[in-house]
């Protein structure tokens, strides 16, 4: 199975196609990450022989509300959710913080989001579970910079709540993927594998703060940048994984393939995902 060079951390990678749980292990990923149906998912992964690595937690958005009767219904919706799929051992769960209203002020969906997710701890406490955010930059997302990232394991006092890091994201607004990397690895239980390209020509012809009037954007990405499997794009994989073996990190290496060149057909997946797994136990 690949694992990482740097720190041994086994790769996987998230769900793609529909015959990801048969294809993953003889391919030599022995990690899978769950989207839709995962109750019933997460047995057959395990059948597999397929370690999970993280579980979508579904209807993120009904979480972050300013309805306090509608998020108390998702917030007991996700509990027996995580209930349910951790009926034969702990999980980690997958959340982007995208309210509900996004033309909301942003610090009341910030408390919103707070509320809920401090109810929901309880269940991570009674599971076994750990909840990890990804930093998608979304209409309205809340944490997907280190202000709003740090700003919530501030006032939330669950342990049992964390970051997926995905560099990719943190490339295509500019932040610094290591630095924020260093600060936040202690938080740190998912890693996507995902990268991003840059594109100076781009930046000087259309910027970042508008659309493009001519030109097409491209497939996961716009005008200045697109996500790339990993390698293809500005990642220093080999760094970030010596400070995450640093930091004692445990979790899996999962490859999110959002990736124009990779995409379409079953087939270039495959080729995608067997291209980003090779890379990656280089790293």
């Amino acid at each position: 199975m690949w694992t990482t060079r740097t720190g041994g951390f086994p790769v996987g990678f998230r769900e793609c196609f529909p015959a990801s749980l048969e294809w993953a292990l003889p391919h030599d990923f022995g990690v899978i990450d769950l989207t839709g149906g995962a109750t019933e998912k997460v047995a057959l992964a395990h059948e597999a022989g397929l370690r999970v690595g993280a579980v979508d937690l579904p209807n993120w958005r009904e979480l972050i509300t300013a309805d306090q009767d509608g998020r108390d219904r998702a917030v007991r919706a996700a509990g027996e959710f995580v209930r349910v799929c951790t009926s034969d051992g702990p999980l980690t769960f997958m959340t982007i913080m995208l309210p509900r209203d996004p033309e909301l002020e942003r610090r009341e969906n910030f408390e919103h989001m707070l509320a809920a997710y401090t109810d929901l701890a309880n269940v991570l406490e009674e599971c076994d579970a750990r909840i990890v955010i990804e930093g998608w930059p979304g209409p309205g997302a809340l944490c997907c910079t280190p202000e709003g990232y740090r700003a919530f394991f501030e006032r939330c006092p669950s342990d049992r709540i964390g970051v997926n890091y995905d560099p990719s994201h943190l490339i295509r607004m500019g932040i610094e993927p290591l630095r924020f990397l260093r600060e936040f690895a202690d938080r740190v239980f998912h890693v996507h594998a995902k990268d991003t390209e840059l594109s100076p020509e781009n930046f000087y012809e259309y910027g970042h703060e508008i659309p493009a009037t001519f030109a097409p954007a491209p497939a996961h990405g716009q005008w200045a940048w697109r996500y790339t499997i990993p390698g293809h794009g500005q990642m220093r994989w080999s760094k970030a994984f010596a400070i995450l073996e640093e930091r004692g990190y445990g979790g899996c290496v999962c490859v999110e393939l959002e990736d124009a060149d990779f995409g379409g057909t079953e087939a270039l997946k495959q080729e995608g995902l067997t291209l980003a797994g090779a890379f990656l136990s280089g790293c």
